[in-house]
């Protein structure tokens, strides 16, 4: 369980004026977030980028992925559904990204899984200037290297805390981390925030993990800190899941609401309802 350092202290939590400014933007910018991701949740990365505020486009191509990423504000790569050409066409598009200041978001989907999976986040990690890593707690182990669960893509957690894991991760691989899950962890090597939004519901539904890399690229496209960025975004995501959660009578009505609750989410309500402690003493 993820508690306070200091108990004796009140818990401190970011301005919701930030993460609410970052929504604002991204919908006033309507960056492009441009994926080479995977097949299963291809459809609901583009749709949930889109309810964000930012529009998607998919292209994966060796031939095409450096030349389009090139118009993108942001590049999300996903290995959920791997092969051998598309780590090629990612380190194309994400060497041409970083030529241009774009930032990379990686979701090592399955890492830790088999080792072709493992060897390929890591490949990605070495050659890239990764912005975030964005993580379940089990992927996010395995490449700290503090021990992670990995179940096909699915994560059975980590060995230890929870925020030590993220922040050996970010000294591992040298790049912001947000690690999803109860409460989901974004570090970088001096600052750590507790996102303490969202509905178990969310992990009940396939697709939410690569949906939150969608969301993260989106509000990095539009930010210059990535740590805060990536806050806001699984803030905003974890309290468009409370709102569909109110209502929904199972996995895909929930899944029709996601979608349109983080659509419709105002800036005042997230302002008023993001949940980001920064812990005392970490």
């Amino acid at each position: 369980m993820l508690t306070n350092t200091a108990d004796n202290l009140p818990a401190k939590f970011m301005d919701g004026a930030i993460p609410a400014g970052l929504l604002t933007s991204v919908r006033e910018r309507r960056p492009l977030v441009h994926h080479i991701t995977n097949s299963v949740t291809i459809n609901d990365c583009a749709n949930i980028t889109i309810a964000t505020g930012a529009a998607p486009v998919m292209a994966e191509a060796p031939e095409e992925a450096a030349e389009m990423v090139a118009a993108a504000g942001a590049l999300v790569l996903n290995i959920g559904t791997l092969s051998a050409a598309q780590v090629d066409a990612m380190l194309l598009a994400g060497r041409r990204a970083n030529d241009l200041g774009i930032p990379v978001v990686l979701d090592p989907v399955g890492a830790g899984a088999t080792h072709f999976r493992t060897e390929a986040a890591w490949r990605l990690l070495d050659a890239l200037d990764v912005a975030v890593l964005k993580g379940n707690a089990g992927e996010i182990g395995v490449l700290a290297g503090t021990g992670g669960s990995v179940r096909g893509v699915d994560s059975s957690g980590v060995a230890g805390d929870p925020v030590e894991t993220a922040r050996e991760c970010v000294r591992a691989t040298g790049t912001v981390v947000a690690m999803t899950g109860a409460v989901d962890v974004v570090a970088d090597d001096r600052r750590v925030f507790l996102i303490r939004n969202g509905n178990p519901a969310m992990d009940r539904l396939s697709g939410t993990g690569c949906m939150a890399a969608s969301v993260t690229a989106a509000f990095a496209a539009v930010a210059d800190d990535y740590t805060v960025s990536s806050a806001a975004a699984l803030a905003a995501f974890g309290r468009a899941g409370e709102r569909a959660a109110a209502g929904a009578r199972g996995p895909y009505s929930f899944r029709t609401a996601l979608f349109d609750e983080l659509a419709g989410l105002a800036s005042d309500d997230l302002a008023g309802h993001a949940r980001i402690e920064e812990p005392y003493g970490v």
